[in-house]
This record gives structure tokens, sequence and C-alpha cells, in this order.
């Protein structure tokens, strides 16, 4: 249920809520957009709806419920208003300005309150990871290659190494994020438009973002513009990262574009960190990589990466002109990874891992 929030919900946590009694569910809700009502109140909403009686029922809720004024009531009173009797939390809230109290509230109330803690972390490692780190995004780095660690056969090859139902997680993965990012080579060979899926539930404009050095891309790159069947107001302008050093390259960009300089005058080497914070400061909270072997390297080199998603190809492609996934870059210290996913998708395989702590730099 709490996944079903991961499109809307920043910069609040992605939270579910289900009442049950006797096995039977009763109602059910999530967060659905920041400023709405939180999965609590959606839930109990879809029980009056139902016309199922709450009083003396159990709330499975995936993150502590609030105890705050914020934008909307405090959960903790709207459950005890309703005579919940029994409230199973799947993980305590981790911000220190909203943590106040939701248990203790409700363990005050008389509510049998059993907290797991460690059931739904995974779900809020994002917005826990956000909350220490209000410098950049958190960042997951999508790479596809053959069993062998190969993207393509040579330089400038456009080939499909994994199957449609990979292909369909890397669209759910760009809907779950609040912009993609690919480098200027990704732009220059393959000219993708990384779309989202045309009915996919997500309500804020989807952002997408292309890391340039240099050089810029073509102004006829087709990720300059929304896609001909698009709604409007689907996708954002495009953000083009360029060095500020070489302001004269992108001019011809402006009118497409929101073209963010980063670094000095005489920069003429994308920073990374800094590009990344230039679009924390613009509102994105998550990125999903999807770029080449280069900025893939750059990025895990820096330790600007906290998750990476690894789409594996059943299929060879080492030779004299095959490209290594990871280009260019010394990874002896991008270490402290552990896995936390292996499955198959279709004919491929998907290995997910992040750091083992949100404290890495």
């Amino acid at each position: 249920m709490a996944a079903r929030a991961l499109a809307n919900a920043a910069p609040n946590p992605p939270v579910g809520c289900v009442l049950a009694r006797d096995g039977v569910t009763l109602g059910e809700g999530w967060h659905h957009f920041a400023g709405e009502a939180h999965a609590e109140v959606e839930a109990l909403r879809d029980a009056r709806a139902r016309a199922n009686d709450v009083r003396g029922a159990t709330a499975y809720v995936s993150l502590e419920p609030c105890n705050h004024h914020g934008r909307t009531p405090p959960c903790s009173e709207a459950l005890i208003e309703a005579g919940i009797a029994r409230v199973v939390v799947g993980a305590l809230d981790p911000n220190p300005k909203t943590a106040e109290g939701g248990v203790r509230r409700l363990r005050e109330a008389g509510i049998e309150v059993n907290v797991l803690d460690d059931a739904a972390r995974a779900l809020i490692e994002r917005f826990r990871w956000t909350i220490a780190h209000a410098e950049r995004p958190y960042l997951t780095l999508k790479m596809a290659a053959s069993l062998d660690g190969y993207v393509a056969s040579r330089p400038g090859a456009q080939q499909w190494l994994t199957g449609e139902l990979a292909r369909e997680r890397v669209r759910d993965l760009r809907v779950e994020h609040d912009a993609v990012l690919v480098g200027a080579g990704t732009i220059r060979i393959d000219d993708p438009q990384l779309t989202v899926r045309p009915h996919a539930t997500r309500r804020k404009p989807y952002t997408r973002v292309v890391a340039c050095e240099t050089e810029a891309i073509a102004p006829t790159s087709r990720i300059l513009a929304p896609p001909s069947d698009a709604p409007p107001g689907a996708y954002a302008r495009t953000i083009v990262l360029a060095p500020a050093g070489a302001r004269t390259k992108f001019a011809a960009l402006q009118p497409l574009a929101d073209v963010v300089y980063v670094g000095d005058d005489g920069a003429l080497q994308l920073d990374l960190a800094a590009a990344l914070g230039a679009l924390r400061e613009r509102g994105i909270a998550s990125v999903l990589c999807e770029g080449g072997p280069t900025l893939a390297g750059r990025l895990l080199a820096r330790g600007l990466v906290q998750r990476v998603v690894w789409l594996m190809a059943p299929t060879f492609l080492r030779s004299e002109t095959a490209v290594p996934v990871l280009n260019g870059a010394d990874l002896a210290g991008a270490n402290g990874w552990r896995f936390d996913r292996i499955e198959r998708v279709g004919d491929d395989m998907l290995l997910s891992a992040d750091l083992t702590t949100c404290s890495r730099a």
C-alpha cells in the first residue's frame, strides 16, 4: 500500500495504512500527495465509505502516525477518535521535526502499539536519507549490462540488452523518482525521450535532466520536448546542467530548456556534487540516473550514489571493442554496499544494493 505513494508523496514519506479485524480488511489508504490527507485518514474514509465500523479494529501503518499539526491534523488523534484498539507500526518516524510522539500519544490513550521498526525501513530509506542530507538529492543509479559486464559491443552502438519486462520496471523506477538524469553522451548516441508510462498515476510534472560538459546537446534532441501524446503539464521543462565556463556553447538551448550553470565562470568541467545540489535547490529530492559508463563511474567515485539497480541480461558481449558498464573512474573506495533484492524479471535478472549507512558523504 505504501509503495503506491512513492510517485507523489515527496517531500513527505510514502505511507500506507490498512484497517482490519479478524483478518477482514475494513478500510485501506495511502498518502496521495503532500498537503493532503495522510494514509490513516484515507483508510478511515475508505472504511466509512464501505460502511464498516472500525471500533476495536487494528490499524497497520507503515510509518509512525504523526502527532503534530501541520498542513493536516494529527493522525494519532484521528485513530484515537475512531476507536482503534491496536496499532502496528512498520517503522518509527526518523524526522526530528515531526517525530513528536505518535506512538507515545496512542499508548497514553490506552491503545496497544507494536513497533516492528525494520519492516518498512526500505520504503522510507530515501526519506530518511534526505532528512540527513539537505544538500543534494537521493540518487539511484540504474545500470543494464551483459553477464560479463558490458553495455555495448562497440562505442556508439545502439542495442537493447534487456527485455520488455525489464524496461517496464525501469519506467516504474522513473515514476518513483522526482527526476531522471543522463549524460550528454547518452543523448548523442541514443537520443532517448526518457518517458514515463502514459497511464502512470503521477500528479507532479516529471523532470528530465541532462549533465553536460563543454559541449551542448543538439537543439533537436528528443529529450528537450515532451512526448506528443503527453497530457498538458505531465512533463516539466528539461533541465540542462552545464559548467559555468562554457556559457557560450549553450546559448542555443536557452529557449528550449532550463540551462543551469554550475561552478564559477572559469569552470569547464561539471562539478557533479554542485550540480546535484542545484537540483535539490529546485525541489528535486530524488534522482534516477540512467547515464552511461562515464557518468555512472564518476558518480560512484565521488560517493554521490545511494542505491544501485543493476539489470543483467543473459548474454555475453566481451570483445576488443566492447564497452564496459563503468568507465574511467577509480572505484576502489566506492564500497560499503549490501544487496537488498535479487529477482528475475522476464529473461533478465535485477539486482539492487544500497549503502549500509546514510552517513556517507
